[in-house]
């Protein structure tokens, strides 16, 4: 019997250029050896979700994302619950295409993101549950993780990524940390931070530096917790991240590798980023499903760090090493007055 494929795409997703394509891009899946059909996602709210649902059930055995980071966290929690997963492709149209920028799939040419899928080279990716939802790239808490969902969708549209910097420069002046409760593998964070990032891949924001050595399937995020607290520390820390990721020495910064998460507010209300949008409110719980859903990469191009499979048991051994010193270097507080207060259990 034929293999079939489902294509999900958002017709308004990168100025609407998908449409144009979308014949060309049928037409490789097809010679793929897919039976290929294609569904438009409508303004329903989670149309792009429970297409995939219904595709998944209905024993399709490849489910293709075609937009942006929304469609293609859509269609992941579409599957991600289910039992028996079809494979899953990704064409990306939207504004940074993260997922696509870390799996190195073309972000400006669909055709060409189409064609990775018929070359059939993938990887089983980690995928992060936070409740009843599912991530696949990024959750995060904390005032500067509220900037992707403060920034409207048509504007996203018409002026991509500059929204992003326009929002973000508005927002930096009323930066203020928060109190925080953290507790991850081997340690606890008690204390004010300016945000925490939870991330599955190495592209943060169309950044590749921030969460630099994150792995796409070993079952671990990579968590950073920023406790700068006024705008001149941020800028720094921020010129850190652009001169080679510099920042995970900084003992502003806590980076470490961890399975779970459990975030709590202490005093103020804490939102909930997940894959760019609002994900609900602490307190919530993430954990990592190791090499859950198996999607479709340019796995040529991915750094051989990225990938667990393949790789000695020794070259993953001296990476957790690494990452256990550095996690060691921020066992003191920033400016020992007390305000941040970090509690590790070793």
């Amino acid at each position: 019997m034929r293999k079939r494929a489902r294509i999900i795409y958002n017709p308004t997703s990168g100025r609407e250029a998908l449409k144009s394509d979308l014949v060309s891009i049928l037409d490789i899946i097809e010679n793929a050896g897919y039976e290929t059909s294609a569904y438009a996602t409508t303004a329903k709210k989670h149309s792009a979700r429970d297409e995939a649902t219904r595709a998944a059930k209905s024993g399709f055995d490849l489910v293709i994302a075609a937009g942006g980071d929304g469609t293609i966290n859509e269609v992941a929690n579409g599957i991600a619950g289910l039992k028996h997963r079809p494979k899953m492709g990704v064409i990306p149209a939207g504004t940074t295409n993260d997922y696509a920028r870390a799996l190195k799939i073309p972000r400006d040419d669909s055709v060409a993101a189409a064609k990775v899928i018929a070359k059939g080279n993938t990887v089983k990716m980690d995928v992060g549950q936070a409740g009843e939802k599912y991530f696949i790239n990024i959750a995060g808490g904390g005032l500067l993780t509220e900037l992707t969902y403060d920034v409207p969708s048509q504007f996203k549209s018409l002026f991509g990524y500059l929204a992003y910097l326009a929002k973000g420069a508005e927002m930096l002046p009323r930066m203020k940390p928060i109190e925080m409760n953290l507790e991850y593998d081997g340690g606890i964070f008690k204390g004010k931070a300016s945000m925490f990032l939870l991330a599955l891949t190495n592209s943060v924001g169309g950044f590749e530096q921030i969460v630099p050595n994150a792995s796409l399937d070993d079952g671990k995020f990579t968590l950073l917790i920023v406790k700068a607290t006024n705008i001149a520390e941020m800028l720094h820390l921020m010129a850190l991240v652009l001169n080679g990721g510099k920042h995970i020495n900084d003992k502003r910064v806590i980076y470490v590798k961890t399975s779970k998460l459990i975030a709590k507010p202490v005093d103020n209300k804490m939102m909930i980023n997940i894959d760019g949008e609002y994900g609900g409110d602490a307190p919530m719980t993430f954990k990592n499903l190791k090499q859950h859903i198996e999607i479709f990469a340019n796995t040529d191009a991915l750094p051989e760090t990225s990938i667990t499979s393949g790789r000695t048991a020794a070259e993953i051994t001296a990476e957790e090493h690494f990452v256990k010193e550095v996690q060691e270097m921020h066992s003191e507080d920033v400016d020992g007055n007390g305000t941040i207060n970090e509690v590790r259990d070793n």
